[in-house]
């Protein structure tokens, strides 16, 4: 069923990149792992998988620990600074970034155990009050006061778009993240690649893909409703 789950959600994105004449190799699934237990992870894994995001800190390490060491984990939810130092060199990709001094907390473990994070910074661009990121107007200037710290790599934008039932609502949003990689790119600040476009997950990854999306963040479409009672 799962690998079932996984195939489809594969063929919707290739189906979403041809309509808009993209090349599917730019959009990579991340299936969304948290709450899940290891055996559906090793499943999709075993099926050709090799990218899982997960939530909670702690959760990611216990996986980290009884998973091929070829998984790219990306960390996908808020991130506390004092919890920083259990990843910093487990993870593929911290995407979840909204502030200098998580970053600087970032700096000094990668510093520490001699690794260099690849990060995102996370953008509000809906402007919900419940949701994490910086705004748009701020975007920029974080972006350029966490480029100069070491032991980091700021690799582009995600964003979490708002839950609606008709995905064309959030395509302003994935198209006003776009526009602003593009135009923090054409800065040219070191240190700052904005390849990478973390936005889409199991309710409008379609209209994420054709965005411009490089990473699509899918969980309840692989995996089914997530089961709230097993980690607090």
């Amino acid at each position: 069923m799962l690998t079932k789950n996984y195939d489809e959600v594969q063929s919707r994105i290739t189906a979403a990149c041809e309509a808009v004449g993209r090349d599917r190799s730019e959009a990579t699934l991340i299936a969304v792992s948290k709450t899940k237990p290891v055996p559906m992870l090793q499943e999709i894994y075993d099926h050709g998988c090799r990218d899982f995001g997960e939530n909670k800190v702690q959760e990611l390490v216990e996986k980290y620990e009884l998973l091929p060491k070829d998984i790219r984990w990306h960390m996908i939810g808020h991130l506390q600074r004092n919890k920083v130092k259990y990843i910093v060199d487990k993870v593929y990709l911290i995407h979840s970034v909204d502030s200098v001094r998580l970053a600087e907390e970032i700096s000094k473990e990668a510093v520490k155990k001699g690794v260099t994070v690849r990060i995102l910074v996370e953008v509000n661009v809906a402007q919900e009050a419940s949701k994490f990121g910086v705004t748009i107007q701020d975007t920029l200037s974080l972006v350029e006061e966490i480029a100069v710290l070491p032991n980091i790599e700021i690799h582009g934008l995600m964003t979490i778009a708002p839950y609606v039932e008709n995905p064309e609502e959030n395509r302003p949003y994935f198209q006003k993240l776009k526009e602003l990689s593009v135009d923090i790119m054409q800065k040219n600040i070191d240190n700052v690649y904005m390849d990478t476009l973390s936005m889409g997950m199991t309710g409008d990854f379609e209209v994420a893909a054709q965005e411009g999306a490089t990473y699509l963040r899918v969980g309840t479409g692989i995996f089914g409703e997530r089961d709230y009672s097993i980690h607090s």
